[in-house]
This record gives structure tokens, C-alpha cells and sequence, in this order.
């Protein structure tokens, strides 16, 4: 691992701890999407007008994290080189930069990239997710080393590649990795790296839910969305202490909590009758044979196979194929779900603690929802906004256009009575917080967007593809 580009002076080296008004990690404080300052945020704006300062990274789709006047980003340059980077928030002028080797890639699906995962800060070390090389830890103020932890490399069968990004509260990293081969659930202490407890979720299939914290009943649990089920742990032992089986099968967003609410919005693909083995046999079946033969199989999930052709054929047909990769005991369907699941539970409480749950709404399968003065937003593919009262699920607006038609990767945030959602075709629309939708500007950035915006300070930090802008009514 290199040395940083540049050292600041001695002053400089002393860290300063997150604030409330920092944005900590992927979607900020507990990953609410929600700013906590009070500052103005500009409406209107673009690549060219109301920046106060950019930044070419490198490819990337994790979002910014800030604390303590910095602003960290991840990327990949040049395929052969990972790195991250510390900007000041105030002027753009970058303070450190590490670059470490990447190794050999995985497979992966675009549009993702090896740079997806978003950081995470407590302002004193940020800490870094890379397939290749596992979690690092950086002095927030030096770059310089603090610690690395090596993690199993995620396998997918359907080769959709890394996303999964680390938290931290309380002193502790957390980071959900689930796969179609180990899923699992590790605490780190944030200082040493040592590990303080990893939890198997072998039920779970490939997703990118990331940790909240839930406070409830007094209680603080760490909840994690996956296949089938939201799962409340103890967030000191990693012990699992409630589930709710209400979720469906294939997880690519996060929830959020508000009081002791925890939210979540899911669209899987298909339907309680399109099990697992088609999405399967489409995409491995190379000579459409309606079996899997063992060639057709990614070299890391040959043990898998092994064990799942019972009969020895080097095959898997349809009386096999329905529990290869999926666990006997969750066979979780497709379909949509947006509902409201209370926390500090025991054991079971699908029956007890689902406060509301509505199907049918269209969520998406990319973009978190947002719970935002008590009401909850989600966006989807095709430029489809809805909204739904907090409380109760009952519908504000449903379905109703933003004038910005393309895919949405990246989850809706808010801050000063306004809601940004960001368009994979480089688009922010800008909605008043109402009781109704109201756009109030469509703002050009002129780059593919895929990771979700940052708000701190009165500032929008907007990640394009290739490059980090700094909106504010700062500029000039």
C-alpha cells in the first residue's frame, strides 16, 4: 500500500469527530437520506452554475461521505488502481490521496463498478470497502494506514458484482455481505479492526440492504434487510433477536427508521409463482436445456453444485434445482412491497409488529424510500414518483411522472423543505415538500448520475460517474 500524496501539517492532523450536520455514510446519519442542518440549499443549479467546486475521481458509483469539513470518494482508475480521496468541503482543494493496487477483478454486470461501495466516516478514520482488498481503514485527517481486515470475496451467480458498504456507530464498523454463496454479518471494533463477532445468514440471497440502528423498547438493535426477512440483531454480540418474514426475494435497497419505525420498499422481479430456477436457467443455461449442467457453473459455486446433484449426473434439473442456491426454508418470492415494520421485538413478529404493509405501488428494485416529514417517497425506473403518509400507508400521490423519464440507481434525499432525486441520465429534479407533487426545477449535472447525493453544510455533493460537484448558494 503506497504512502499518501500529501501530508497536511501538524495542526491539520488533528481530527475532528462528525458532527450533526455531517453525512457520515451512504445516505448520511443511520442512512435516513434526510440532512440534519437547517441551512438553505440551492433549488436550481447545473454543471456550470451554482458550483462552488469539482473534481475528477475516476469511475464510481459510491456516493460522498463528509465529516469534519472533509469529503471522502472511492473510485477505480484506470482498471488497475483503487482510490480514495479527501477533499475540503468549503473549497475542493484535495488533501490526500491513496492509491493501492486492485488485484484482479471480479466479474460484474455494468452499469455497476468495482468502486460501488460508499464509505463510511466517525470524522476521526474513514473506512473503505473494496472486493479485492476488504475493509481499510484511513486517518480522516493524514490518509496515512490505521488498519486493513480482509473479507471473503462475494461470488453471484448472476454476476452482478460488489455494492455492499460499511457503517459505523458507536465505536464499531458493521458491513452486511450478502451473496449467493456466504452471506454474513461482521463487527469490526472502528479503532483496531479487530473483529468482534461475525453472524453466518446463510437463508440470505445475493442483495445490498445496508445496517440501520433501530432504538426501541429501550433497546438498540441493528437491522438488516435480505431475502425473505427483516432481521433485528444485537448489535453488541451480533445475536439475532427478532425477524419479520414479510420481505420478498431479491433485496437491493436500504431501509430507514424513523422513531422506532423501520421502513422498507422492495419491487423483486417476478412473482410468488416465478421461482428462483427461471431467473437461473436463463441466465446459466447456455444451451437452453432446461438443466444446469456443471460447465455452465462459475467455478466458485461448483461445491454448491456438487452438493445439490443429489443423483450424481453432473446435472441439475427441476426436481433439484429450486433448493441449489435457494435455502429450503426461504423460498421467498417476487413481487412489490412498501410497509412499515415496528422494532424491539422477540423472536417471530411477522404477525405483531408489521405495522402497514401495501403491495402493488411500484417501489423500485434500485432506490431506497425516504421518510421525510412524515411522509414516505420512493422513485422508480421511468421517472415514477409516489408518496405515502408515514403513519398509516395511505396514498398522497401514487404513480405520477417527474418529467424526467430514465432509470433511477440513486435514492431520493432531503433537506430545507426539498426533496433532490437524482436520474441515472445526469437529471436532479427538485420536489417542494407538499402534500402534493411539486417540481421545482430539473437540474442538468451532465453526467451520469448512479450514486446518491450528500448534503452537508448547505452544500449538495453530487457524484457523476467520473466526477464529485459541490453545489451551493455559496458560489459565485
Amino acid at each position: 500500500m503506497r504512502p499518501p500524496t500529501t501530508l497536511f501539517a501538524l495542526a491539520l492532523a488533528l481530527t475532528i469527530p462528525a458532527a450533526a450536520g455531517d453525512w457520515p455514510q451512504f445516505r448520511g446519519i443511520n442512512g435516513s437520506g434526510v440532512a440534519s442542518g437547517t441551512e438553505p440549499l440551492p433549488t436550481e443549479f447545473s454543471f456550470e452554475s451554482k458550483v462552488l467546486w469539482q473534481a475528477e475521481l475516476g469511475d464510481g458509483i459510491g456516493s460522498p461521505v463528509i465529516a469534519g469539513g472533509r469529503v471522502f470518494n472511492t473510485a477505480l482508475v484506470g482498471e488497475k488502481t483503487f482510490v480514495v480521496t479527501c477533499h475540503e468541503a468549503a473549497t475542493g482543494k484535495e488533501l490526500w490521496k491513496r492509491e493501492m493496487p486492485a488485484g484482479g477483478l471480479p466479474r460484474i454486470t455494468p452499469p455497476n463498478s468495482h468502486a460501488s461501495s460508499t464509505a463510511a466516516t466517525d470524522g476521526e478514520r474513514v473506512y473503505a470497502y473494496f472486493s479485492t482488498l476488504g475493509i481499510l481503514a484511513f486517518d480522516a485527517a493524514t490518509g496515512s494506514d490505521v488498519w486493513k481486515h480482509e473479507v471473503p470475496k462475494p461470488a453471484y451467480l448472476m454476476d452482478w458484482g460488489p455494492g455492499a458498504s460499511p457503517v459505523v456507530h458507536d465505536g464499531r464498523v458493521y458491513f452486511a455481505q450478502d451473496d449467493d454463496l456466504n452471506s454474513f454479518l461482521l463487527c469490526l471494533d472502528a479503532k483496531t479492526g479487530s473483529p468482534l463477532w461475525k453472524t453466518p445468514r446463510p437463508e440470505m440471497l445475493a442483495g445490498y440492504s445496508l445496517p440501520v440502528i433501530c432504538e426501541a423498547n429501550g433497546r438498540k438493535d441493528l437491522v438488516v434487510a435480505g431475502s425473505g426477512k427483516l432481521i433485528g440483531y444485537d448489535p453488541a454480540t451480533g445475536k439475532e433477536l427478532w425477524s419479520s418474514q414479510s420481505l420478498l426475494r431479491t433485496i437491493m435497497t436500504s431501509p430507514v427508521v424513523k422513531d422506532d419505525l423501520v421502513y422498507i420498499a422492495v419491487q423483486s422481479y417476478g412473482d410468488s409463482t416465478r421461482t428462483l430456477k427461471y431467473a437461473l436457467l436463463e441466465w446459466l443455461d447456455t444451451n437452453q436445456d432446461g438443466k444446469l449442467a456443471r460447465e455452465e457453473m462459475p467455478a466458485e459455486f461448483l461445491e454448491r453444485f456438487d452438493a445439490s446433484d443429489k443423483n450424481h449426473d453432473k446435472l441439475i434439473d427441476e426436481t433439484e434445482i429450486d433448493t441449489a442456491f435457494q435455502h429450503e426454508n426461504n423460498q421467498a418470492a417476487g413481487g412489490n412491497t412498501i410497509q412499515a415494520v415496528r422494532g424491539g421485538g422477540n423472536g417471530d413478529v411477522t404477525k405483531t409488529h408489521v405495522v402497514w404493509n401495501i403491495d402493488n405501488k411500484s417501489p423500485s428494485n434500485l432506490s431506497s424510500p425516504l421518510v421525510y416529514n412524515n411522509r414516505l417517497h420512493v422513485v422508480k425506473s421511468g421517472g415514477v414518483s409516489s408518496c405515502f403518509d408515514a403513519t398509516d400507508g395511505s396514498t398522497v400521490w401514487e404513480r405520477t411522472r417527474l418529467k424526467n423519464f430514465g432509470d433511477y440507481y440513486a435514492s431520493p434525499i432531503a433537506g430545507d423543505g426539498k426533496v433532490y432525486i437524482a436520474g441515472r441520465n445526469g437529471f436532479v429534479v427538485v420536489l417542494d415538500d407538499k402534500p402534493e407533487m411539486t417540481v421545482l426545477a430539473k437540474n442538468d449535472m451532465g453526467g451520469e448520475i448512479l450514486a446518491t447525493p450528500a448534503i452537508a453544510d448547505g452544500r449538495i455533493f453530487i457524484r457523476t460517474r467520473d466526477k464529485v460537484f459541490c453545489v451551493s448558494n455559496e458560489a459565485k
